[in-house]
């Protein structure tokens, strides 16, 4: 007998997420999950199966390699809960996260979704390769002072681009300019300022040449109405979806308000979530967010039987 179980939000992680041997126990204790390993596996042209489970944690981290890891470990954690019997009102994804949202809500295939990350991954990654730029997490200030803090930055590009929740806030940019406005961030009071292990400045105008690239990539898909609500890192709104290669252009040089994202579904009632795929960081967000909202990790069979619980 099928336990029925359904939960507010599903939420899929973003890059940084990424651990060698990841999705392996899903591949190997669920059919659905399987398959959805070895249709990504055919979407992307290279066995993604051995990437995820047999890689280095070196190799995972290249951006071309961890978002195809990480949007099929979650797809495969999704088929997995989905074969158990559980369910959600809405989705809502972390950056890459987003991708993986429009897949689960039926936006896109799963197919698609593969060649779709695939590219985007890509992308990114040549920007990341042609510009000297980083990412730092601010920990311990207000975002309007972090705000503050980057505009009076004078050697170049830097943006406030991920607003995890409250009290932290990661800052990208070019090189100078990040460790610039990381030193006005401690003169102004931030508990720690931590660079991150990412080598691109992800979400600001840096990625613009990518962005427009992938819009073009985009357009030649066929997308569909979504099955469920997808609140959007741009504003924390549902997602309108009738221009989605416009959508997608912007979400790669725009900021993740995902901390605006999160409270507008708690207002709408989404109170339970799952974190859908490798890791626990939005499941520590949630916390920070709204203690009144409960986030269970789904990594593993583990964590699809606990959400069961």
């Amino acid at each position: 007998m099928v336990i029925s179980m359904e939960y507010g939000f599903a939420f899929f992680p973003g890059q940084g997420a990424q651990a060698p041997g990841m999705g392996k126990d899903l591949y190997e204790n669920s059919q659905a999950a399987k398959l959805v390993f070895e249709e990504a596996s055919e979407g992307a042209g290279l066995d993604v199966a051995k990437l995820c489970f047999d890689s280095d944690k070196e190799t995972l981290s290249r951006t071309e390699n961890s978002q195809i890891a990480i949007f099929t470990h979650s797809m495969a954690a999704l088929a997995a809960l989905t074969e158990a019997g559980v369910t959600f009102k809405a989705a809502a994804g972390f950056s890459l996260g987003e991708y993986t949202a429009l897949a689960a809500a039926g936006v896109v295939s799963l197919a698609d979704g593969v060649k779709i990350v695939s590219m985007r991954g890509k992308l990114m990654q040549q920007a990341a390769d042609a510009i000297d730029g980083g990412m730092a997490a601010i920990l311990g200030l207000e975002d309007a002072k972090i705000e503050e803090a980057c505009a009076a930055v004078k050697s170049g590009l830097v943006r406030p681009v991920n607003y995890n929740c409250p009290g932290q806030l990661v800052i990208a940019g070019e090189r100078a300019a990040l460790n610039e406005a990381i030193e006005n961030c401690k003169a102004a009071g931030a508990r720690r300022a931590l660079p991150l292990a990412v080598s691109g400045a992800f979400h600001t105008p840096l990625m613009e040449k990518a962005a427009a690239e992938l819009r073009a990539y985009v357009s030649d898909f066929t997308f569909s109405a979504p099955k469920m609500d997808i609140y959007s890192n741009l504003d924390g709104e549902v997602l309108d979806y009738s221009d989605l290669p416009a959508h997608l252009e912007q979400h790669m040089i725009s900021p993740v308000r995902w901390t605006r994202l999160v409270q507008n579904g708690m207002a709408a009632g989404l109170t339970t979530a799952c974190e859908v795929g490798p890791g626990k960081t939005l499941t520590g967000f949630a916390g920070k967010i709204d203690k009144a909202l409960t986030c269970k990790p789904v990594s593993d069979m583990a964590g699809v039987q606990a959400a069961l619980a």
